[in-house]
């Protein structure tokens, strides 16, 4: 059986695929932080079917991610920015980036990360908010926060 929903499941990370998880969901967001406003350009830049796009659209509209702003009256027209909800996807974006780059680009990273403040190129790396460290796979542990008395228990992370 197909799962059309993650609505029920109490994860951050399935509440994310609610909103983000579908396909060419993430290309529209990539392409939004790149400056592409208009559905014309969405469209011409990810070959997508215009069904599926104006789906995808209004999904992110409908959960906050992107604003639609009329710019042309007859028809009706829009521009679809970044909310702060959408911007914080950044990182989420940069993670799958830097992924694709190390793991599914051989010839090398379609872009690279410039840091303004140094000019370097760059990769993120998580850090604790706390002492500033990197945080590393090894270097952590998974805890219940303060939704975890909600619905069914997480599974326990392995060390």
């Amino acid at each position: 059986m197909r799962r059309t929903s993650f609505q029920g499941f109490n994860c951050s990370v399935a509440q994310t695929l609610e909103v983000v998880g579908e396909w060419w969901t993430m290309l529209i967001i990539r392409d939004a932080f790149l400056g592409v406003t208009r559905f014309d350009r969405f469209h011409e830049r990810l070959g997508i079917s215009r069904n599926i796009l104006t789906d995808r659209l209004d999904n992110l509209v409908e959960h906050g991610v992107l604003e639609r702003h009329p710019y042309q009256q007859n028809p009706v027209r829009y521009d679809y920015t970044l909310t702060e909800k959408g911007q914080d996807l950044w990182l989420v974006l940069t993670a799958m980036r830097q992924w694709g780059d190390k793991w599914e680009a051989p010839d090398g990273a379609p872009v690279v990360l410039s840091h303004d403040s140094c000019g370097h190129v760059s990769e993120v790396v998580p850090t604790c908010s706390h002492c500033g460290e990197t945080i590393a796979w090894s270097s952590r542990q998974v805890l219940p926060g303060p939704g975890a008395g909600r619905g069914p228990a997480p599974l326990p992370v392995a060390p």
